[in-house]
């Protein structure tokens, strides 16, 4: 059973933890994700880009595959079905789908613009009992072929389209998506607990998870960020995890070749991945 992910990040704000949201590719990914969280008994946001959804064949299947996956898998703890970056038509289509979250990200567009369409998006997922995340000042690095600079959201404007009823905010505050430059600048603490007031502490999402230091993680946490993505450290463990499997001739050892075997590597290093980042963050026991 799916929830939406607004009582989860209110109770790790109050709590002062944060709740990982990872990104899914496929089913290996969905179910290391789903396993690992139960372990851990932590609740977790599974976070599905357009473009992984087009490539799972659709939001439907998406839906479909993780519905029945925390049913067969027997999970108890809070799981979220989330949109991540999603366009207007991407977050009405993921609505009608059936998935629980929704991130519209109207960061591109004039800000009248953005408000616009926020507004109609947070009144359709709020009609469907669904949560959802709306973008302030383009966050870093490559997302779906955009390339961002490392913004940091203008608080005016996030109290703006947090006054529109949005469950969460992800603003940039310098955080960038992929692997971090060497001369890249850290995070803007100032402007994050400026964001916080100015928003009445509505839970903030920090986008760009991977190759932050974790006492920047921490000290973010601690200044209202409830909801951290990662995606790119997962997909460079499972690929080390695989290339390690063929380099050692393991896919020419008996079996070695059927996909369960070649691809199992790869599954526990996203397992690790997450464990280690959900004790980062501080969801551990926290279902």
């Amino acid at each position: 059973m799916l929830v939406n992910a607004t009582e989860m990040l209110n109770k790790a704000r109050d709590g002062h933890y944060a709740v990982g949201h990872f990104n899914i590719n496929n089913l290996e990914w969905t179910k290391a994700i789903l396993q690992t969280a139960q372990e851990l008994q932590s609740p977790v946001i599974l976070g599905v880009s357009e473009g992984a959804g087009k490539y799972m064949t659709g939001f439907k299947t998406v839906t479909a595959m993780v519905d029945a996956m925390v049913d067969s898998l027997g999970i108890t703890v809070p799981v979220a079905l989330h949109l991540d970056h999603g366009t207007y038509e991407g977050a009405k289509a993921c609505l009608a789908a059936g998935f629980s979250s929704i991130m519209f990200d109207g960061s591109h567009y004039a800000i009248e613009e953005n408000m616009e369409k926020t507004k109609e998006l947070v009144a359709l997922a709020h009609a469907q009992g669904a949560s959802i995340e709306a973008e302030v000042g383009a966050i870093g690095g490559e997302e779906d072929g955009v390339i961002g600079a490392g913004e940091v959201a203008d608080p005016a404007e996030c109290a703006q389209i947090a006054g529109l009823g949005v469950d969460f905010l992800a603003a940039g505050i310098g955080n960038i998506h992929g692997v971090y430059p060497a001369n890249w600048k850290g995070l803007d603490f100032d402007a994050l607990q400026r964001i916080h007031e100015a928003t009445g502490h509505i839970p903030l999402v920090l986008h760009g998870g991977t190759g932050i230091p974790a006492d920047m993680i921490k000290k973010a946490i601690s200044l209202g960020v409830s909801k951290i993505n990662v995606n790119t450290e997962c997909q460079l463990s499972f690929a080390a995890a695989v290339r390690k499997y063929v380099e050692e001739g393991k896919d020419k050892q008996g079996k070695g070749f059927d996909p369960r075997k070649l691809l199992a590597p790869g599954v526990e290093a996203i397992k690790a991945t997450v464990k280690e980042k959900m004790e980062l963050f501080g969801s551990v026991g926290k279902a």
